[in-house]
């Protein structure tokens, strides 16, 4: 899909972010009504994503509007009326964008895959933009299958390799929480795909225990392996599964670098290369709460997250909950608590409440899919 589309008629403006796949599902739908599309990728441009937030009361993407007319989110646009979307189609291809449209940046960004890094900060941004553009490019719609073929071959892959080695020079002890968030989940998602390129995906119990503690990357000065980013960083320190002690010890330089507590979001943010996993996106650390509890609202609302039945009073969860129990309360009860509390306005919300609130409740648990997400 071309980028600012031209021409008499008016367009339907798309803020969106690569690697989305909510961004990728809105456009293939606008794709197949034939009407014009401007993509504004709000991370290029990231000043008109406080301007879109101020316009739509919104900090989620995609945010979709038909010349003037904001529809919302991906969701909200395939839940129009047919007569609605009819008069919509024909308002864009029939009319010019009117003065208060909303606003577009004044060029479009590409990634320079040939441009040096000046700088740790610059380092970051350009391995992001990277990241970005892979994913948008050999990601599934849905986020959840990986072309690792593709990208194998794809030049952005070579220089982003090449770019890795100079994490070392990142400053991980002047980054906000904020920052380390959107930073080491970027990194460790894009590190899981690294490792399985160069050594191929785990297929047994024995390979994912050695990939998980052995692949890794060497940042600010310091080896980090996938096992001490997601449990060592990101959650604060704690064992991981199966582990018998902390990631880091006491007198660890890298312990500095942790989070102070565990962040349960994390937990539907990071994709280990399996298709149990929630979907691959990218992250900012602007409204970095606000993205992650969004993914964890999509994942709830699957029913691989979390299935509701009113009749058996039975609530069947991911294995996440079950593995990383401590990280959402520590028992059934609590788990089930958060869950309720981190879900979207739905109507699988009400039955959980109602099953709640009856007093009989069994919990159980999904067999995890460790099948690899690749594509091919």
């Amino acid at each position: 899909m071309g980028e600012f589309k031209g021409g008499a008629f008016g367009q339907v403006t798309v803020y969106s972010i690569q690697g989305c796949p909510r961004c990728v599902q809105a456009k293939a739908t606008l794709e197949r009504l034939g009407v014009p599309v401007c993509d504004v990728d709000v991370g290029a441009h990231s000043k008109l994503r406080g301007k879109l937030t101020q316009l739509t009361g919104h900090s989620t993407v995609p945010q979709i509007f038909f010349n003037n007319v904001h529809v919302g989110g991906s969701d909200d646009l395939l839940n129009l009326a047919p007569e609605e979307l009819q008069r919509l189609v024909a308002l864009v291809k029939e009319q010019p964008p009117p003065a208060d449209a909303p606003p577009l940046p004044d060029r479009n960004l590409s990634v320079d895959v040939g441009r040096a890094a000046d700088g740790a900060a610059e380092l970051s941004l350009l391995l992001r933009e990277m990241i970005l553009k892979l994913f948008s490019e050999h990601l599934s719609d849905d986020g959840k299958c990986v072309d690792y073929s593709g990208m194998s071959a794809n030049p952005v892959f070579e220089r982003y390799c090449d770019l890795s080695i100079q994490l070392q020079r990142v400053e991980l002890l002047s980054l906000s929480r904020e920052e380390k968030l959107a930073f080491f989940i970027n990194i460790y998602n894009a590190l899981v795909i690294h490792g399985c390129l160069r050594l191929g995906a785990p297929t047994n119990l024995w390979q994912r225990y050695r990939f998980f503690n052995y692949v890794s990357y060497f940042i600010g000065g310091e080896v980090f392996t996938l096992q001490d980013i997601e449990n060592g960083v990101l959650r604060g320190n704690r064992r991981g599964v199966a582990q018998l002690r902390r990631p880091f010890s006491r007198s660890d330089p890298r312990l500095q670098v942790a989070l102070p507590d565990a962040e349960p979001l994390i937990h539907f943010a990071l994709n280990c290369g399996a298709k149990g996993c929630p979907p691959i996106k990218t992250y900012t650390p602007e409204d970095i709460d606000v993205q992650l509890r969004t993914a964890a609202e999509a994942f709830l609302e699957n029913d691989d997250g979390c299935l509701v039945d009113s009749v058996t009073g039975e609530v069947r969860l991911s294995q996440i909950f079950r593995w990383y129990k401590a990280d959402f309360g520590g028992t059934d009860e609590k788990v089930l608590k958060w869950v309720l509390d981190h879900m979207g306005d739905s109507e699988k919300k009400t039955r959980l409440r109602g099953v709640l609130s009856s007093g009989k409740i069994k919990v159980t648990f999904h067999p995890y899919d460790w099948s690899s997400n690749s594509s091919r």
